[in-house]
């Protein structure tokens, strides 16, 4: 797994990492992508691994629950509740994983200009600790090939 410069990423304070990616698709394609269950599951992993529970609630205070099915039929769970959503220009949800300790608040937000939309999350985790462990596991090229997937998939629709 590699970020193959398409996906920047950040550390603006000691709890925050910054995911940016420009796709080429407007942003209530891009908004409709990370909300429909038919959708995430055409792109939502990295390579090699599928989204095999796609649950969601998407109204304020509705639940998610994802699991991701990888090589050698490994599982990660991730789980959360949604606090604000503003169709196609804002989402914020909390999110857990059931392997990993905390709970961390996930922003994001969806400008587009000229056709190409930008979407900016902020990830806000607990702790300083919570946060480099997610860096040092890998956590940055995963969510560059989860990306590419997704950028393709827009493509692909456009």
């Amino acid at each position: 797994m590699k970020n193959t410069g398409t996906l920047k990423v950040t550390t603006p304070s000691p709890r925050e990492i910054v995911l940016t990616r420009v796709f080429d698709a407007p942003r209530t394609m891009v908004y409709d992508a990370l909300t429909q269950p038919d959708l995430l599951k055409r792109w939502f992993g990295p390579r090699g691994w599928s989204l095999v529970v796609c649950e969601i609630d998407l109204r304020v205070g509705g639940k998610w629950r994802f699991v991701l099915q990888g090589p050698g039929g490994k599982k990660m769970g991730m789980y959360g509740v949604y606090r604000e959503l503003l169709r196609p220009e804002r989402t914020v949800h909390t999110e857990s994983f059931d392997d990993y300790p905390g709970e961390s608040i996930v922003t994001g937000v969806l400008v587009e200009q000229a056709g190409k939309t930008t979407l900016t999350g902020t990830v806000l985790y607990q702790s300083q600790e919570i946060r480099d462990a997610v860096i040092k596991s890998g956590m940055e090229h995963g969510a560059a090939e989860t990306y590419d997937k997704l950028a393709e998939l827009l493509t692909s629709k456009n």
